[in-house]
């Protein structure tokens, strides 16, 4: 996955670059400055002192010394006020600037704090809308592993509409599902249900599960079921196995083809890298996972039954039993195809990011 969110002391990331949230004297700051430079060492902050001061919004480059990491990048957030003194802009120069320096050093990978929510005040919320738009625009154009580095789960914050619209779509689906799965609201129904039977079959009610169906009922669902799976002779059998729809690799290379994009255009908007993009392209026989799937769903903009038959051909569904399905389905219902404000949601809900 070129961009990941993570929970972890970004000290301890493995990666080429690690980016400071830095103060603009070449002096040690508090949180994130502070716990680099006690990894670092002694080399970290005489190689800060000769830079000198930063500007706001601006980027430049140490080694890493005692890190994990060949680089430090060192970035100004700007000190928010109230928003009118391009706080906004100044904050999306460090991203920029930052993976800039990121690039020209040949870094294939790069960890990111969330810069400037900390002593500086920037509201979370909008700091994390900052650095996902940029990041996600620079590899739209280039290829490089990013992590965005939460250490608590608490300053990770997602706009409070959002959250209440997501929260509220989970409630409705999920939880009414396990309701009903438990059959608290099934045996409410089930008296209304018999009478809505109908001679040919269980009429309306033909989704109510099993456990709501009477002995007789289930006696004829089985009978059904029994005749529907008899064997058939080879030629049937072999004549079946002709007409398997398209996997799931051809059906992807097909609707890239019917959406007139290029492949990397596709990939990257997916959130996918080359080389796991390469093997589903030379393999009509790969399974993917299901998050990669879904990922191409959302690349290719698929409404929700297509992606429901599209995931098919992998071999997976989607289900309100699952919370990550139903927060899936918010997305799709709504006609929102951003993969990288999808991986914010079901990170903050707790939940797998698709790639």
């Amino acid at each position: 996955m070129p961009f990941e969110i993570v929970r972890n002391d970004i000290v301890n990331m493995h990666v080429d670059a690690v980016v400071n949230s830095a103060n603009p004297n070449p002096v040690i700051g508090t949180g994130v400055d502070s716990g680099i430079h006690k990894k670092a060492g002694q080399g970290l902050f005489d190689a800060r002192k000769e830079i000198g001061c930063i500007e706001f919004g601006d980027a430049v480059i140490t080694p890493g010394f005692e890190l994990n990491a060949k680089y430090v990048i060192h970035t100004v957030g700007p000190i928010w006020k109230d928003g009118k003194h391009r706080e906004e802009q100044i904050l999306s120069s460090c991203y920029r600037k930052s993976l800039a320096l990121a690039k020209e050093n040949q870094c294939d990978s790069i960890a990111f704090p969330l810069i400037a929510t900390g002593n500086y005040g920037f509201p979370k919320p909008l700091a994390l809308q900052i650095a996902i738009h940029e990041i996600s625009t620079f590899l739209l154009e280039n290829e490089m592993l990013i992590y965005l580095v939460v250490f608590e789960k608490e300053s990770f914050v997602l706009s409070e509409k959002l959250f209440k619209s997501v929260n509220s779509y989970i409630d409705e689906k999920y939880i009414s599902k396990k309701m009903f799965d438990e059959y608290k609201i099934c045996r409410e129904g089930f008296s209304a249900g018999r009478r809505s039977k109908t001679r040919s079959g269980f009429g309306r009610n033909k989704h109510i599960p099993r456990a709501c169906f009477s002995p007789k009922d289930r006696e004829e669902h089985f009978d059904m079921a029994v005749n529907s799976c008899m064997p058939m002779d080879s030629d049937n059998l072999g004549n079946m196995l002709k007409n398997l729809d398209a996997g799931f690799s051809e059906t992807l290379l097909s609707l890239i083809d019917r959406s007139g994009k290029k492949d990397s255009e596709i990939y990257k908007k997916a959130n996918v890298d080359r080389k796991l993009f390469s093997k589903i392209r030379n393999n009509m026989e790969y399974k993917p996972s299901k998050t990669t799937a879904l990922a191409f769903a959302f690349a290719l903009e698929l409404d929700i039954d297509e992606t429901k038959d599209f995931i098919g051909r992998a071999g997976y569904a989607l289900s309100h039993s699952s919370k990550f399905d139903v927060i899936i389905e918010y997305f799709l219902i709504h006609k929102n195809y951003d993969v990288f404000e999808l991986n914010q949601v079901l990170f903050a809900f707790d939940q797998p990011l698709i790639f």
